[in-house]
């Protein structure tokens, strides 16, 4: 038996009898329509662990990201793809900064 099919069976194991797995998803928030859609310049900057005024640099330059004004403020939004390039940006520039 390979590790995958151990983690497997151990999984199976693990799962409380009489328990629906949907309604454990359901009640943790995992159903799909219960994720955000999109993640604020302050998310990003935390799961990325990149400091907001870079991330803002980025995506004011990249063009990415979808700014919301309501009054006096602005929020802007990201979704995951365009999270995940302002990841794959910043390592680039960082990369460059380096050599």
């Amino acid at each position: 038996m390979n590790s995958a099919q151990r983690l497997s069976e151990q999984s199976a194991k693990r799962q409380p009898v009489g328990e629906d797995p949907r309604a454990l998803a359901r009640e943790s928030g995992a159903e799909r329509n219960k994720v955000p859609r999109f993640v604020t310049r302050a998310c990003v900057s935390h799961l990325l662990a990149i400091p907001e005024e870079e991330i803002r640099q980025i995506s004011h330059d990249a063009g990415l990201g979808h700014i919301e004004r309501a009054g006096n403020e602005e929020v802007t939004y990201f979704t995951y793809d365009e999270m995940w390039q302002l990841g794959l940006l910043a390592a680039q520039l960082k990369r460059d900064r380096e050599h």
